[in-house]
Formats: C-alpha cells, structure tokens, sequence
C-alpha cells in the first residue's frame, strides 16, 4: 500500500492512499499491523479497509470486501443498528451508546458488523475522516466463556481417562456445526483415541459406560496422532486435512479442523475439532480451543495417576479375596464387594469360603479397620490364618482364640495396640447344622424360608488381639435358609444408630421375594439408604431345598462369542429337560450381557448357570470397569438397543454385583411361575 509499510490482507486489492493525510496513514497502519480484529471505514461510503483478523470474522466475504463499500459488504444489516452508530460516529465524532448485536438470518449475531468498539479517526485539520472498527463478539464469546467454565467445572469431577474423554467430546460437540470430535492419549509406543459425531447413536450412551477406544499407531499421520506427537496446534481453514489417515467417511467429510495437543510431565495426547464445512477459525475460538486444551490435559493427567494408584489397590484387593466360591450342590453362595471412599484404595473388608475335611463348609466374614496397603495386607494374613487353622481344627472357638494371639503378636512386633479386626467365622454341616462365633462383629442373619428373617443370637466377643474367652453358638439351616453375613458398612450411616441399621436390613431381607443368594447381597446392601466411606462385604450362603445342577463357559473377547454362547447355553438346558419358553427367554437375556459385557468392558467374560428345582440363575461376569447397573439406565446398555429392557421383561428377577474383578449381570427365571404363565394361570 503507498505510504503504508504494512500491506493489507493475502488476497486483498490495494486501496489508493495517495495524498492521505500522515495521521491517516499512521491508522491504517495500525489496522494492518494489530493481531486484534480491526477495520478503519473511510470516506462518504465508508470503505473497509481491515487486517488479517478482521477479514477471518467476514468469512467468504473476504477478500472481495477489501476497499468496498459498507453497505455493499453488509446488505440490508448496514441500516440497522451498526449502520446507525457508525454514522453517528461519523458525523458528530463522538461513540454512541453500545447498541445490540444485529442476528444474522440463523439467529447469530454477524461477528464483523461494527456496533460496538468504534472510534472517530480525525485527520490534521481535525475533520472525522473515517472511523475505526475494534470488532469484538460478547454475546458469542460470553456464551463460549459459559461453556468454558461448565467444561471446567465438569472435569474436576472426572477420576478416569473414561470420563475425561466423555466431557472434552461433550464440549467439542457444543461448537454449533462441529461435525466430528476425538480425544487422545499416548498408549505406550502407540495412541489411544476415542471420537464422536454429532448425531451418532451410540452404544455408550450410559455416561457411566467406557467409551469404546481405537488404537493409532505411533508412526501415524492422523493430525491427532501429529499433534499430539509434535505439541503443537494446527488450524485448517478448508481442505481434507484427514484425508491421508481418514478410517470412514466421517472422517473424509471433515474439511475445518482444529487439532489442539494436550502436554503434561506425564501425558501426551490431541484433542481435534472438525468441521464438514469451511471455516475460518477466528481469534476467539482458537483462544477457547487452545484454554480448553489446557483443561482438559491437566484433568487427564490427573486421571492417569488415579488409574494408576487404582491399578494398584485393585491388584492388591484382588489378590486377597477368593477367585471363586465353592460349588457344592447343597449349598449355593454367592458374595458382594463394594470398596469404599473413592475405590483409590485398598480396603480391609475381606470374605471367604472353602470346604473343610467330611464335607463340611467354613464360611468366613472380616473387616480390618484402615483403607491403606497396612490394612490390607493385615487382612491378607488374617484370611490366610484364618484357612490353615481351619484346615487344621475346624471348631470356631479354637480357630478366633488362635487368630487372637496372632493378631496380639503383630502389634506387638509393630509397636502399636491400634490394630482393629473384627470377623465371623462359621462352620456348616452337611445337614445345615452351624456353628458361628465372632469377634466384635456384627451378627448373621437367617432368612427363613418362611419369609422371616432374625440374627443368630451369637456372643459378640471382643475384635481379635485383645483377648478373651472365645465361644460359638449352634444353629440349623433348613432347606430353603439362607445365612448372610456383612460387614459394618453394610449397617452403619451417619446419625444413624447401628441397632435402626440392623432392623433395616432385616425387615428389607424378610421382604425379599425368595432367598437366592445373589438376590439377597443385594437386598442387603441397599437396606440402610445414603452413603458410607467404609468397604462393604457381603457372604450369602443358601442351603438348597434339593441339590443343583451348575455348569459354566468362559466367553473368549471375539465377535462369535455371543453365538457360541448361544449355542452352548441351549444344548446345556436341553440336556437338563428345561421347557422351551425358560430355554428362549434364556438364551435371549444372557446373549445379550455377554455382548454388553465384551463391547463395554472389553474383556473376556464368564457365563454361569445354576439350575434348581425352583429356579433358573444366569450370571455373566466380566474383568473390566464398568460398575453397577441401575433400571433406570437400563435401555441404554444394548448395542441392539434393547438393553436390559429384554431382562427386565423376560426375568422375575435381576441384578448386578460390583466386585474388585469388574461386575457381574444376573437373572433369574422361576420355574414354577414361567410354567403357570404357560398354562395361563396367574401367579401371586
């Protein structure tokens, strides 16, 4: 541009400046040389000439609006409001009051009208000659300052990389037309990422779901992989930017992106924004963008160590407690495990069972005070204790009397009398005769057949390591009982007195339809309402009105497995003689959690049948992370869509139990009522 050391924007034709006052000249160059959004509307028609910013808010009008007339660049918009404050401007020299935004014909204000941030621009004889344009957007930024805020405000309630990439998808999609979202992390040599497009149904709607994660090889050229790679931002305005490492046709849509690296001491990764359309990425959106980043990696970061001091605890619990109860025809067990304070942790609540010499069955139940690896290698040595001395004289006095002294040796050799166990241990007969005694624990409850349910009337005793004289009593489990035992965060909440938890939990067993195990940890652990910071066990041991029949498959992670397990699950109850209308609805619901337990946990999995006289359990168990399941999510778990609805329809019963493994999905199918439906007859 003459007499201008600056040139105007790439594509932009040259204004004659020729003769223009020195003052002049000094704004225009100001304009051209601002990183801000600026434009200086010169003469009687008010010209633009603007920078490189400003041309970016006016879009497909660049760069054709260079030098052109207002009114022409804007239209019809001209003689509203900004026209208005622009000529007053012009005419009088001084700045109007700030007048509203002027929306566009899609309800969005026009970033480039100028109604706000205007200045008289005077030339040497003090003559308004033009006026300059400060083009600012509160009504867009305001509204992307919000969502800012609400991302910041979400991320600091993420634990895991899960739920990290669900909130930075969320607010990627916020951006009106984003078409495609991803999220990544590095992943040992390789990446990790996880994406979304708008309008995509997905399989994990349930946000309390996994994300279902893609790898990228280290050497790809995926502008995630680049950026997260190089930590540096990239821009494109128009193109196919995803060409080169496009996966599907999403992917080749893309023509705008926006690829942000995440970068901390411990984590890399990318977040990408892309757009189907062209779009220039203005000043504030590459600021939003850029701070968004920023959020979002540090709450990964923070996520990784959690998954990795998790990783941990998990390992350590899991290498306390029981891989697998014992299958005794006579007796059907089942147990809950529910970890306390932030699951960050490993806890000192532990269970057990085994078979002891002459058939007999010991069952044990304990709690060691602490969420730290001391408690929980204490309870460790307390459990393994606990089975030699059984395995040597079964009879619980001498079994608790033994751990006593063990327990008083430990702390004397650590110097401290603060360690705090307490436990109940108890030895069933192959007729259902038991034995209990406890140590400071809370005491079992029986549910009767009948539909009642008391607790054992068991000396308390004193916790193990303080002493005492240790003495059981004596029971019977009749066919159709089933004994539960629990821990202190089954009972205690809060204000509430441990005597009002005791009665909860057993008016709300006796409540309970029947006396299947699985059914009742359950029943039993949502009896007390509210939460507890404490660990939460649970050991249900029924004694069977007539023996079981229990079979099993592991489920491979592959997509045929849903079919095999099919398969195998039809000709097994065949076998067995089951009706066909129990072998339908059966095959049907467990074809189902075995795709949900491989598509969202993303392990190999297990299938469990047990069959009885009066009823139908089906159990599939997975290893991965995926938490309890609730009713009123269930029609979001399906990949089909059908979801837990088939369950829920299908079943008299279900439920899940969360354990340190992962969780198991559970249904039950009574057989005396499946066959009065068939026969019409109405069932109570």
């Amino acid at each position: 541009m003459p007499g201008s050391g600056v040139s105007p924007p790439a594509g932009a034709s040259d204004v004659p400046t020729a003769g223009w006052d020195p003052g002049l000249l000094a704004v225009v160059d100001l304009v051209l040389g601002s990183p801000v959004a600026m434009a200086l509307l010169h003469g009687d028609r008010y010209r633009l000439i603007y920078n490189d910013a400003y041309g970016q808010l006016l879009g497909t009008r660049h760069p054709d609006a260079y030098g052109a007339p207002a009114a022409e660049v804007f239209g019809p918009a001209w003689d509203g409001p900004a026209g208005e404050a622009v000529r007053a401007t012009r005419h009088t020299g001084f700045v109007p009051r700030d007048q509203e935004w002027p929306p566009t014909d899609e309800g969005e204000p026009d970033p480039a009208l100028p109604t706000r941030g205007l200045s008289a621009v005077r030339d040497g004889s003090g003559r308004v000659a033009g006026v300059l344009v400060v083009a600012t957007e509160p009504v867009p930024v305001a509204h992307r300052l919000q969502g800012l805020s609400e991302l910041a405000e979400a991320l600091a309630g993420t634990l895991t990389l899960d739920e990290v990439a669900r909130v930075a998808l969320r607010y990627g999609l916020s951006f009106p037309d984003v078409h495609l979202v991803a999220f990544g992390v590095d992943d040992g040599d390789d990446w990790r990422m996880v994406r979304r497009i708008r309008g995509e149904v997905l399989d994990d709607a349930d946000e309390r779901l996994p994300p279902v994660w893609r790898r990228i090889p280290a050497e790809s050229v995926a502008p995630l992989a680049v950026a997260a790679h190089a930590g540096l931002a990239r821009f494109t305005s128009d193109g196919r930017p995803m060409r080169d490492a496009a996966q599907d046709r999403h992917d080749e849509k893309v023509r705008a992106l926006a690829a942000l690296p995440l970068r901390t001491p411990s984590l890399r990764g990318a977040l990408t924004v892309g757009r189907a359309d062209q779009h220039p990425w203005s000043p504030a959106e590459r600021a939003l963008l850029t701070a968004a980043a920023k959020l979002v990696a540090q709450a990964a970061e923070r996520a990784r160590r959690f998954e990795n001091q998790h990783g941990t605890a998990q390992l350590l619990q899991r290498s306390m407690l029981p891989e697998h109860l014992p299958d005794d025809p006579r007796f059907r067990l089942a147990a809950r495990y529910e970890p306390g304070v932030d699951g960050n942790a490993a806890g000192g609540d532990f269970y057990d069972a085994f078979a002891l010499p002459g058939g007999r069955l010991a069952v044990v139940l304990g709690d060691v005070a602490g969420h730290d690896v001391r408690a929980a290698a204490l309870m460790g040595q307390v459990r393994a204790a606990l089975r030699a001395l059984a395995l040597a004289d079964p009879a619980p006095p001498s079994v608790l009397s033994a751990l006593d002294r063990l327990v008083a040796s430990l702390g004397a050799e650590a110097g401290t009398d603060e360690l705090f166990v307490t436990v109940a241990y108890g030895v069933i007969e192959r007729d259902g005769r038991l034995t209990m005694a406890t140590a400071g624990h809370p005491p079992p409850l029986v549910r009767h057949a009948a539909g009642t349910a008391d607790y054992l009337e068991v000396p308390a005793g004193t916790p193990l390591g303080l002493g005492g004289r240790r003495t059981a009593a004596e029971a019977r489990l009749a066919p159709g009982d089933t004994l539960l035992m629990f821990s202190d965060g089954v009972i205690e909440r809060r204000g509430l007195d441990v005597g009002a938890g005791l009665e909860k939990v057993a008016a709300s067993v006796a409540d309970a339809r029947g006396g299947d195990p699985r059914t009742l940890c359950a029943v039993a652990c949502a009896a007390v309402g509210g939460t507890t910071d404490d660990d939460v066990a649970v050991l249900a041991v029924e004694h069977a009105t007539a023996p079981s029949r229990s079979a099993g498959m592991e489920i491979p992670a592959e997509p045929t497995a849903p079919g095999r397990v099919r398969h195998w699950m039809s000709a097994q109850l065949t076998a067995w003689n089951v009706p066909d209308q129990v072998i339908g609805a059966a095959v049907l619901c467990a074809s189902e959690l075995a795709t949900n337990a491989l598509l969202h946990a993303g392990t190999a999995a297990r299938v469990q049948v047990d069959l009885s006289a009066e009823r139908l359990l089906v159990a599939v168990s997975d290893s991965g992370t995926r938490g309890s399941v609730t009713r009123a999510h269930a029609e979001t778990l399906s990949s089909r869509g059908r979801g837990l609805g088939l369950i829920e329809e299908l079943s008299d019963a279900w439920g899940t139990d969360p354990a340190v493994r992962g969780s198991t999905v559970w249904f039950e199918i009574g057989l005396r009522a499946s066959n009065e439906r068939e026969r019409g007859i109405g069932v109570p």
